[in-house]
């Protein structure tokens, strides 16, 4: 591995604008690192034919003196439920395999204006229905930290590729924890930004109410450049809020100070059953709580009584949503089709889905479309809306006592391959710490909190704001990853078994 892959976003985005290293070096370093390792990791579907010469236009723009963003020449990957025009698109399915998009989706258009370099697609769970990347009808992606084990999900991919040094940025997206649990059980910051402060356009939509699109990196403060390109109101999304955003990279850097941990309120939620985690996980969760205390934060017990509902309606709101935005795919407009001699567009259409549908679309779309049936809605939609108001006015309750309520990212460290795949309810309660954000629409962040006891793999600690209160996560996050990071000695990353130089884990 080259020095240059195991640099931050940040520190190679420095030497490039000094002009020690090209884009073309950098982004030649990744596509070798993608080429020894991802055989083994897999955290790639489509590796982009066009890096390098999107790299060396951004040297001759450099060299020729144009103004250019803070990040321009580094690279990026690319969760592949984000449209591209230059790279196929299939949010993991078969039934959009090699599907092209006319447009990019307006995140990854605002990463190519900035100057970033898009390195490829990223594996995911089949339309981010899943915990583990193991719903990918291209087979699952694998931890870096051990081979044997899920990166996460739905969003695996791109945890997968920024935690073994194939990319310094990667772009994910968050319906129920799809970025926050994937950095969890991959030692990687992940950010879900407020509901509507970055654009979904051009996102394939999963649950629209839900779906968020954000940052995956290695420190706080790259995440906050990555934010500050693809942040901010976009008419082509009718859901984007037009508000005025701050610099999220300088609220990072703020944060990285330590002075922000003074008299900060830190609110550590009640019901939140201590039984239900991994002791590794609840033990470093309590750790860094102590090490924020250390420096002045204060640590308030809070209430939120319908937390513990937040699963049981995520699954009824989000199959409801699915089922209306997986209609689409019909067999008739684009995608697959499976012709059937003689028959209808029905029998063409149910042909297409079986054969193009994993098993837990199916399942979620069965769900959805049963929970919005007549004499049914009220039972179930209805009634999950109704807790989701409940989950809303308990953060907001929090949120009148405390400036960040904090929790583990996740129950677990990565678990076995396999290990839960035909157990789909154990599967689901893998978010219920992250699912509540979503239903609220209020931000949240996770970064590595160490290390679990038991079994050596990374754990991270989340952080929840308020609404358009991004910036105080960064702020917080960044604090106390300074604060951590010079107790370990230097990045938790830095202690991971690395891949080999042929992909082989070490």
């Amino acid at each position: 591995m080259t020095d240059l892959t195991k640099l931050s976003a940040a520190a190679l985005a420095d030497k490039l604008s000094a002009g020690e290293v090209s884009s073309v070096e950098a982004t030649q370093a990744h596509l070798d690192r993608i080429a020894a390792v991802d055989a083994d990791v897999h955290a790639f579907l489509h590796v982009s034919e066009h890096a390098l010469d999107v790299a060396a236009d951004i040297d001759r723009r450099r060299a020729a003196g144009d103004d250019l963003g803070p990040l321009a020449g580094v690279p990026l990957a690319i969760k592949d439920v984000l449209v591209t025009t230059d790279m196929p698109s299939t949010s993991g399915s078969k039934i959009l395999e090699g599907y092209m998009s006319p447009y990019d989706a307006t995140v990854v258009a605002r990463s190519r204006a900035a100057g970033l370099v898009p390195l490829g697609k990223t594996n995911m769970d089949e339309f981010a229905m899943g915990s583990s990347t193991e719903h990918s009808a291209y087979g699952p992606t694998r931890n870096p930290w051990d081979l044997s084990r899920i990166p996460g999900g739905s969003g695996g991919g791109s945890a997968a590729a920024v935690a073994a040094f194939e990319a310094p940025l990667a772009l994910g997206s968050d319906t129920g924890g799809s970025i926050r649990q994937p950095a969890h059980v991959t030692g990687t910051v992940g950010i879900k930004p407020t509901y509507g402060g970055v654009s979904r356009y051009g996102a394939i939509a999963l649950a629209s109410s839900l779906d968020q699109v954000g940052p995956v990196t290695r420190t706080v403060l790259d995440a906050g450049l990555l934010h500050d390109v693809i942040g901010g109101h976009d008419p082509h999304d009718s859901t984007s809020l037009a508000h005025d955003w701050p610099s999220f990279a300088a609220a990072a850097r703020e944060g990285a100070t330590g002075e922000v941990l003074k008299g900060l309120k830190v609110g550590v939620i009640r019901e939140l059953p201590d039984s239900g985690f991994q002791a590794g996980v609840s033990e470093s969760f309590r750790a860094a709580l102590a090490a924020m205390e250390s420096q002045g934060a204060e640590i308030v017990e809070i209430s939120a009584p319908h937390f513990e509902y937040g699963v049981a309606a995520y699954y009824l709101i989000l199959p409801a949503e699915a089922s209306s935005n997986l209609a689409k795919f019909d067999s008739v407009r684009f995608g697959l089709r499976v012709d059937v001699p003689g028959g209808t567009v029905e029998d063409v259409m149910a042909k297409t889905r079986d054969a193009g549908f994993g098993e837990e679309v199916k399942r979620r779309i069965i769900l959805g479309t049963y929970a919005l049936s007549a004499g049914y809605y009220d039972a179930y939609y209805g009634s999950a809306q109704k807790v989701r108001t409940l989950i809303q006015q308990d953060f907001a309750d929090a949120f009148s006592k405390v400036d960040v309520i904090a929790t583990p990212s996740a129950p677990t460290t990565a678990f076995k391959l396999g290990e839960k795949i035909d157990d789909p309810l154990q599967m689901y309660l893998n978010d219920v710490t992250t699912i509540p954000a979503n239903l609220a629409g209020v931000p949240g962040i996770s970064i590595p909190s160490g290390l679990a006891s038991e079994d050596g793999l990374p754990v991270g600690i989340q952080f929840l704001a308020p609404a358009h209160e991004d910036a105080r996560l960064y702020r917080v996050g960044a604090a106390l990853e300074s604060l951590l990071v010079d107790s370990w000695g230097g990045p938790l990353l830095d202690r991971a078994p690395a891949l080999g130089a042929n992909g082989g884990a070490r």
